[in-house]
């Protein structure tokens, strides 16, 4: 899967809510060679800035609406499938967010298909700037 963009660079921002900046969001694709419910999505570990991220604080937004990671699992419908090669808006509550200028993210998706044995976790680095 080599050469396709995993992130978009243009889609990191900060993002208000009631004129209170309240985290940081971007866009991500799902690493797996097809689309899937978010049923089998395990986690999204996230360390930006040498911080890792709780994952009590990432949310995932799918066809405009938007789930904490534990309500992913229960998500079947396939109105709500990750599809291949479409960006999730992945949002992460931060007072404050992030401050202006450069920052880097190393992050993991791990997803756990029904027909594998295994889970697959795909390992996903960038630097952006806000």
């Amino acid at each position: 899967m080599a050469g396709r963009p995993i992130y978009d660079p243009a889609s990191f921002k900060n993002v208000e809510e009631d004129g209170k900046i309240v985290g940081f969001s971007f866009d991500w694709k799902a690493q797996y060679y097809r689309s899937f419910t978010l049923s089998i999505l395990r986690d999204i570990i996230l360390n930006v800035d040498g911080q890792e991220v709780n994952r009590d604080d990432i949310t995932l937004t799918v066809n405009g609406e938007k789930f904490t990671l534990e309500e992913c699992r229960t998500v079947i419908d396939p109105e709500y499938r990750w599809e291949f090669g479409e960006y999730a808006t992945v949002t992460v509550k931060k007072e404050g967010g992030l401050a202006k200028g450069k920052h880097s993210i190393v992050g993991k998706q791990i997803i756990a298909p029904s027909y594998m044995p295994f889970q697959i976790e795909a390992p996903c680095n960038i630097e952006f700037e806000i």
